[in-house]
């Protein structure tokens, strides 16, 4: 069974920083895509920040030059470091992987990490 787990949020006044790191643990054969979503109260959920298997990364334009998204494909691991927070910040944010698990050829699926949250408030 696949599992993402996420870590690292949590409560930063405006301008502080946040780092959060997502492990993707189980019986996983490759896994393509990884990126970071969120949510805000009353929103749909968006993209923030993707990178694909090779490194190349997309983000948001909302978030660009103050988030970096990182991946060690060794430890299966994706990080977002969110620098500059604002209040429009504030949301779950959600880990995202496009992989293909041992013994599925090779179909890939999508799987979620169960949010974390991040709240930028003075």
């Amino acid at each position: 069974q696949v599992q993402l787990v996420e870590s690292g949020g949590g409560s930063v006044q405006p301008g502080g920083s946040l780092r959060l790191s997502c492990a993707a643990s189980g019986s996983i054969f490759r896994i393509n895509d990884m990126g970071w979503y969120r949510q805000a109260p009353g929103k749909e959920r968006e993209l923030v920040a993707g990178i694909t298997s090779t490194g190349t990364t997309n983000y948001a334009d909302s978030v660009k030059g103050r988030f970096t998204i990182s991946r060690d494909n060794a430890k299966n691991t994706v990080t977002l470091q969110m620098n500059s927070l604002k209040p429009d910040d504030t949301a779950v944010y959600y880990c995202n992987a496009e992989l293909t698990p041992y013994g599925m050829g090779s179909r890939s699926f999508n799987y979620w990490g169960q949010g974390t949250q991040v709240t930028v408030s003075s």
